[in-house]
């Protein structure tokens, strides 16, 4: 058990994963417009195949803290039934990938072995 809270200044940007197949993959290229278009984020590439510790295709939407008040709520209003996972990035990433993630829409597995732990 921690001794002290850990202090979400450890956050140094957040990812959000959209998920799709190619049934949705017209949802996800809308949603990704509309993000490009309103928010000053880095978008991924698009993954059509599972990459990494991710099940399904997917591409990531990479922000800074202070966006985290609107971007969130934004994809919350807006993913068109698209799954998406949102974690921090604090440093610990297979915590931050699991015990650290929030969802929306379907909860999907991850490939925790390949997620590295630290500290």
């Amino acid at each position: 058990m921690p001794e002290a809270p850990t202090s979400p200044d450890a956050i140094t940007e957040w990812h959000a994963h959209v998920y799709y197949d190619p049934a949705t993959r017209d949802r996800a290229a809308q949603l990704r417009a509309w993000v490009e278009d309103r928010f000053p984020v880095r978008m991924g590439r698009w993954h059509d195949v599972p990459v990494g510790p991710h099940v399904q295709a997917m591409y990531q939407i990479a922000f800074k803290p202070d966006l985290f008040p609107a971007l969130a709520p934004f994809l919350m209003l807006n993913r068109q039934g698209l799954t998406i996972l949102l974690h921090p990035e604090s440093g610990r990433p297979r915590d931050d990938h699991t015990k650290h993630a929030a969802w929306m829409g379907a909860v999907l597995a991850v490939k925790e072995d390949v997620l590295p732990e630290v500290g």
